[in-house]
């Protein structure tokens, strides 16, 4: 399934129709019709994140992402998972004991979680 093909399953899922999407998301319902037959590639880049965002996919790969979540935390989420899986046992054991330590310090707590 292309990337196009997701969009407008996504869209015709989670809307009543891809004219409300557009007038939605304030795109041109040409451009996006066109969009959708042709192909994203030809859409501006920061149309493409609003529309994934929007969406809830993910702008690389368009999986789902979880609802409600930001979309830039739930990236950077997994830009860490992808980095810890690439660590044999001790790295991410080092990894992890390292995490244990900074939550302790206030310094490095969001300032929700400080008591």
């Amino acid at each position: 399934m292309t990337k196009a093909e997701i969009l407008k399953k996504e869209i015709l899922g989670q809307y009543r129709s891809v004219r409300q999407f557009a007038l939605e998301m304030n795109i041109p319902y040409s451009t996006l019709v066109t969009a959708l037959e042709r192909g994203i590639e030809g859409m501006a880049y920061g149309t493409v994140i609003k529309m994934c965002d929007k969406l809830s996919l993910n702008p690389v790969d368009f999986t789902s992402l979880e609802r409600d979540a930001p979309l830039g935390a739930q990236l950077l989420e997994n830009r860490v998972m992808q980095n810890y899986l690439k660590l044999n046992q001790e790295g991410r054991d080092k990894v992890l004991d390292l995490m244990d330590d900074f939550v302790q310090i206030d310094r490095y707590q969001q300032k929700s979680r400080k008591k």
